[in-house]
């Protein structure tokens, strides 16, 4: 009996032991918007788009995949692969150049006259395709993030 008390001990000690490894990093989606928007000589649109890490680990990000929604206007497809280490609770930033549709360059400039009292609502969602810290493959991860944004006083075709 004492040796069976013993080999229970020492199992009880070994699985302890076994569940003192690394804590695993909470993993959560990343969050996009538009940090500013300019319209270019040609009539493409160069967007900076902000990236927000809201994981507790480093995430390296690849690449995204989703679209563009002006108002309640038919969306344009984003896409970009490019490569980016963004820390733990940190964000970066990302030029994307794209072509609008019409009626979206239409809704810009419909605003474009009240300087930043005037604003247009904006939706970006997708997936960005990133690698955790912790993980050892990188997976998908969707975002759907939305706000508004307004010209710049003194900047022209400039949107924040």
């Amino acid at each position: 009996m004492k040796r069976l008390l013993h080999g229970f001990l020492l199992i009880l000690l070994g699985a302890g032991l076994v569940a003192c490894g690394p804590a695993k990093k909470s993993v959560f989606p990343p969050t996009l918007s538009i940090q500013q928007l300019t319209v270019l000589p040609d009539g493409q649109w160069r967007l900076i788009l902000r990236i927000q890490n809201n994981s507790y680990g480093e995430m390296d990000f690849k690449s995204l995949d989703g679209q563009l929604q002006v108002g309640a206007l038919a969306p344009i497809r984003l896409h970009a692969t490019f490569e980016r280490d963004i820390p733990a609770l940190a964000g970066d930033v990302l030029a994307l150049d794209v072509l609008p549709t019409g009626p979206m360059i239409q809704a810009l400039q419909a605003v474009a006259g009240k300087g930043s009292a005037g604003s247009v609502a904006y939706r970006v969602q997708g997936s960005a395709h990133a690698k955790p810290e912790q993980e050892k493959r990188a997976r998908d991860f969707d975002f759907d993030g939305n706000g508004w944004i307004s010209p710049v006083p003194g900047i022209p075709n400039t949107w924040r």
